[in-house]
C-alpha cells in the first residue's frame, strides 16, 4: 500500500516549485490531490501531471488571502470526497527590502499571503478534521523563520509566525486527533530564486555543508513523511530541511 493511499490532500501554491513537487509526490504516494494556486494554467498543468501518475486530482484556482474563496474550495472538496485528511500550507511570496527601504505595501502583501493565508486555510479545514477525529496540517516555515535574514523583515516575520501557529495549533488540535507540523526549508532551487544573480546563488550554495542548494523534491519528501501514518507521533515540530546550513 502506498504511503498516502486515498488521503484527501489540499496543497496550496501548488502551481510551481515546492508546491508542485509536493503535489506530484503526494500523487505518487496514492493521495487524492487538490491542486490550488492563483493561476489557472499552472493548476491545470499540475493536475494533468498528477493524473498521469495515476492519481485522482482536481484543480482549484484559489487566492489564500481571500477567505470566501478558501471556504468555497474547502466546501467543494468536502462535498466531493467526504473528508479532508491533509492540508499543506505551502503558498508564499517574497518582497524583499531592508528595513529602512521597505514599503508598507511590501510589508502588508507578504503578511497577507504568508501569514493570514495560512490562518485562513487552517481555520477552514479545522472543523472537518476535528469532526473526523483525524487530520494533518503542514505549514511552510523557513530557516529564515528561525534565524532571520538580511532584507527579509516581512518574510522572516511571517515564517516566525507560522512556527507560532504550528506550536499553538498542535496543542489545540492534538487532543482531537489532528497533528500540526512545520517544515523549514533552507536554500531551495525554485523559481523564487530567478531574480537572484548566479554569483549570489553560488555563494549561497557554498554556505551549505552539502555544497549545493536543495531540490523541491527533497522538501516534498519531508511533507509526504509528515503527512503519513509513519509520523503518527510527530506533532508540533519544525523540521529543518536545509542541508546543514545552520549547523
Amino acid at each position: 500500500m502506498k504511503r498516502l493511499e486515498n488521503k484527501v490532500s489540499i496543497v496550496t501554491g501548488a502551481g510551481q516549485g515546492i508546491g508542485e513537487a509536493t503535489a506530484l509526490k503526494f500523487a505518487q504516494e496514492g493521495a487524492i490531490v487538490v491542486v490550488c494556486d492563483v493561476r489557472q494554467a499552472a493548476v491545470d498543468a499540475v493536475v494533468a501531471r498528477c493524473q498521469a501518475l495515476g492519481a485522482t486530482a482536481i484543480g482549484c484556482v484559489m487566492d489564500v488571502t481571500q477567505r470566501a474563496m478558501v471556504d468555497a474550495v474547502v466546501a467543494q472538496v468536502k462535498e466531493r470526497f467526504g473528508r479532508i485528511d491533509v492540508l499543506v500550507n505551502n503558498a508564499g511570496i517574497t518582497q524583499d527590502a531592508r528595513l529602512q527601504k521597505m514599503t508598507l505595501e511590501q510589508f502588508d502583501r507578504v503578511i497577507d499571503v504568508n501569514l493570514r493565508g495560512v490562518f485562513h486555510c487552517a481555520q477552514a479545514v479545522a472543523d472537518t478534521m476535528v469532526e473526523q477525529g483525524s487530520g494533518v496540517i503542514l505549514n511552510a516555515s523557513s530557516v529564515v523563520g528561525i534565524y532571520g535574514n538580511f532584507g527579509q523583515t516581512n518574510y522572516a516575520a511571517t515564517k516566525f509566525g507560522v512556527i507560532g501557529f504550528t506550536k499553538t495549533w498542535s496543542r489545540e488540535l492534538g487532543p482531537k486527533g489532528v497533528r500540526v507540523n512545520a517544515v523549514a526549508p533552507g536554500f531551495i532551487g525554485t523559481p523564487i530564486l530567478n531574480t537572484i544573480p548566479e554569483k549570489v546563488i553560488a555563494e549561497m550554495a557554498h554556505k551549505v555543508p552539502l555544497r549545493r542548494l536543495g531540490r523541491p523534491e527533497e522538501i516534498a519528501n519531508a511533507y509526504a513523511f509528515l503527512a503519513s501514518d509513519e509520523a503518527s507521533y510527530i506533532n508540533g515540530t519544525v523540521l529543518e530541511v536545509a542541508g546543514g546550513m545552520t549547523v
